[in-house]
């Protein structure tokens, strides 16, 4: 599995934007965990067969074949004279999880032909082209899709799967040997064409900005093999795909340039646990270029601002790679890496393993309570189009549960589907349910979210290609009345929390707190629905459960929530809210030399001293890459958590366009009152059609909507206005300016909510001073 030139020669220059965290080299432990962790990934089955990578290898060269007979026989049929078409020539490249060598056995292959201008995407290549693969006895299971954001052709090639991008360029005759990390092939060429060219442009790029290539393939092995047992990978449910799991290793690999992957896999979770979001990780400079392509700065474009976790790629024009992740999801993902990092400490003292590390996440016996969504078609053809329809919308459905629900009900989307042997041409989706916001000790807050499913379910049933059959339904179902078929062999699981979580939780009991955090979840018995005749589905929501995730900090409140005519009802236990790590200021500025390019020298030690002033040190280097320019110009509130059109281009799409940030702060108080009125009226309406027992009576009702009135008014100005540069200079926003008299007392809560990292509880103070200040300018007016 080595591979040749796994060491990048950088002559002495860092590697990343910042200098490394430690030169330090691996110790006898490191070493012996490095070689256990990769028998581990062996074992388990990473690795594909010499066979295999053989057999890849030549679908690959014949695929090439291929490519460059259709380029020839579309360049003799356009008329070209024959010197033109003997010199036509189109070329294959790989990108991804093949090309960055960290596939396994089964995966498919991303690739991308790259052809001459005369070729066009829509007639040469899913006309022509797909035309001669569907006439290849070899090539099965042949499905074109045009319309995607960026245009694919997938099929089996003797059996490999593969994803077929294209590219066309603005040059008459592609070279055999040409290189597409230049930023020059980008010349006149088309979005969609940008687009295919920045898969491959980016791997390579990563391979580039890596010291140990090596180092870097087990590390990410071993990281995409966690986060999918975990479930957290998967771009489409607003997790992180294969790139995005890249580009944060390789950024690993930069801070630790002498560590192997046992020491890599351990920082990977210390420095991510501690990481500020929504400070980006960069592997290297954002670089403006010569093209005029937009690259993601929040600091000139708006959208980018609303990015919650942003991962930039390194390649012309650098983008966010993790647009669709949204709040719930990203406090998932921590939750997660905060799980990793506390294995990672216990195995260092001998308390853990790495089966612990991987145990899979307990994903039907971590809630109490689920959406379902059920679809089906009437034959496999509408099956598979409807099936990729939905998926493409399902991350929506999280949102809009975010939103109308002020952020209080987080969703966590299982990732993979399931699929009933009984119900040909039929999948089965499931989101997890619980309570994320903390509200008054004995207060009772209802969320009825039927009307945001049936807005859900309306969107999607808009499908362009929809043909009768083609269904969606979505439904609450308890934990105990998750349908058998998603369990393994279909049987049903005993006990709500695994054997391997039992073991850790003893393990750790002394010096660590409990893995997966907080209290146990209380189980209620089932009641009935007062005047309807439903069971209460009584169960917990936790705030942090075993083999769960954690919200924020909630209290014993009961939730209700209401879903297709159906209640939920749970309680949280009370969680203490854990303080930042103290981010501190860097010690370490050397200058990466090239000692980093030969494995530096054995430590005699046999296990790691956790000295405190390591671990500080490092806490200090973490703080510096926090104080970019870039780190304070996303301070947002997670109540305006935005959808993404993934029909049209897949870009996070702000529903208040920039002309709102010049509005006066009293114009936003009377939209606050406008949007109240309107709440209450269609809260009168529903009273009109639907039955009393399913909703809240009209006084319980008007005092959420005060209390939602409230919290709308002291954000809604944060919403619109953006944040300024983060030490206020004299070149302020224009939408602070707007504020007037307003705009220091804007600038402090602005600083309150930098320093309390986003938090609103602790800022209370400055959004009352902001409201009652601008309350004074709507009566001076």
């Amino acid at each position: 599995m080595a591979d040749l030139g796994v060491i990048n020669q950088y002559n002495g220059q860092r590697l990343g934007i910042t200098e490394p965290i430690s030169f330090g080299g691996p110790t006898e432990y490191d070493v012996k965990k490095t070689h256990e962790l990769e028998k581990y990934l062996e074992n388990v089955g990473l690795y594909e067969k010499q066979e295999e990578a053989v057999r890849r290898e030549e679908v690959l060269g014949r695929l090439d074949q291929i490519v460059k007979h259709w380029v020839k026989t579309i360049s003799r049929a356009k008329g070209l004279n024959e010197q033109l078409v003997q010199e036509a020539n189109a070329k294959i490249f790989t990108f991804g999880s093949y090309r960055l060598g960290v596939h396994s056995p089964g995966a498919d292959i991303d690739t991308l032909c790259v052809g001459p201008r005369h070729a066009t995407r829509e007639e040469d290549f899913f006309g022509e082209l797909h035309r001669m693969l569907s006439e290849m006895p070899e090539v099965t299971e042949l499905h074109p899709v045009p319309d995607a954001f960026v245009p694919v052709m997938r099929f089996k090639f003797n059996g490999v799967s593969i994803d077929l991008l294209y590219a066309k360029l603005s040059l008459w005759v592609v070279p055999e040997d040409l290189d597409i990390s230049q930023d020059s092939i980008l010349q006149n060429a088309d979005e969609q064409t940008v687009r295919s060219l920045n898969g491959c442009r980016v791997t390579d790029q990563i391979l580039r900005l890596v010291p140990n290539i090596q180092n870097f393939r087990t590390t990410l092995r071993c990281m995409r093999f966690w986060a999918k047992r975990r479930g957290v990978y998967s771009n489409v449910a607003g997790f992180l795909g294969g790139i995005n799991w890249a580009l944060l290793v390789a950024r690993i690999c930069q801070l630790y340039p002498n560590a192997l992957p046992n020491m890599l896999v351990s920082r990977f979770f210390r420095v991510y646990t501690q990481w500020r979001w929504p400070t980006p990780v960069m592997l290297c400079d954002i670089e403006e270029g010569s093209l005029g392509l937009q690259v993601w700065d929040p600091r000139r474009n708006p959208k980018d601002r609303y990015h919650l976790m942003p991962i930039i790629t390194p390649a012309y024009p650098c983008m966010n790679s993790s647009y669709n992740v949204s709040a719930s999801t990203l406090r998932i993902m921590t939750e997660e890496f905060q799980r990793g990092y506390e294995i990672c400490e216990a195995m260092e003292s001998n308390k853990g393993d790495w089966d612990s590390l991987f145990e899979p996440y307990p994903f039907f016996t971590a809630y109490g309570n689920y959406l379902q969504i059920d679809i089906n078609a009437e034959n496999a053809d509408d099956y598979q189009k409807w099936k990729g329809w939905v998926e493409s919308r399902l991350r929506t459905l999280t949102l809009k549960i975010e939103r109308h629900t002020y952020n209080m009900l987080q969703c966590h989307p299982h990732p993979g589907e399931f699929t009933d042997e009984s119900k040909p041409f039929h999948s089965s989706y499931f989101m997890g349910l619980q309570s994320i916001k903390e509200v008054p000790a004995g207060e009772r807050e209802q969320f009825d979210i039927r009307m945001t499913v049936d807005e859900f379910k309306q969107t999607v049933n808009m499908y362009t290609m929809w043909k009768p059959g083609m269904e969606i339904r979505v439904s609450h179902v308890r934990q105990k009345k998750i349908p058998a078929f998603v369990f393994p062999g279909g049987i049903r699981p005993r006990s709500t929390r695994s054997s391997g979580e039992r073991k850790r939780s003893l393990e750790m009991k002394s010096g660590l707190d409990k893995l997966g955090g907080g209290k146990r979840r209380k189980k209620e018995n089932d009641d009935t629905v007062s005047g309807v005749g439903l069971p209460r589905l009584s169960a917990s929501l936790p705030s942090i459960s075993e083999g769960g995730h954690a919200g924020s900090p909630i209290s014993t409140a009961t939730s209700l929530v209401k879903v297709d005519h159906l209640e939920m009802d749970g309680s949280s236990e009370a969680n203490t809210e854990r303080t930042d790590t103290e981010m501190l200021h860097p010690a370490n500025n050397g200058e990466l030399d090239r000692s980093v390019q030969q494995s530096p020298p054995l430590s005699t030690a046999s296990v790691p001293s956790a000295s405190s002033n390591s671990n500080e040190a490092e806490k200090v280097a973490i703080e510096k890459m926090m104080s970019g320019p870039y780190g304070s110009q996303q301070d947002l509130p997670e109540l305006d958590e935005l959808e993404v059109d993934v029909e049209n281009a897949h870009q996070v799409e702000y529903s208040g366009e920039a002309a709102k940030l010049s509005q006066e702060t009293s114009s936003v108080m009377e939209a606050v009152e406008i949007g109240i009125s309107g709440a209450t009226a269609a809260h009168s309406s529903s009273f009109a059609n639907g039955s009393l027992e399913e909703l809240e009576d009209e006084a319980k009702y008007k005092s959420k909507l005060t209390r939602q009135k409230h919290q709308i008014s002291s954000i809604i100005i944060l919403a619109i206005s953006k944040p300024p540069p983060p030490v206020h200079q004299n070149d302020a926003n224009e939408s602070v300016k707007q504020l007037g008299d307003c705009s220091s007392l804007y600038l402090s809560l602005q600083d309150c909510l930098i320093k309390t990292d986003r938090n609103w509880k602790s800022c209370q103070k400055e959004v009352q001073a902001l409201k009652a200040c601008s309350e004074r300018k709507k009566q001076e007016k």
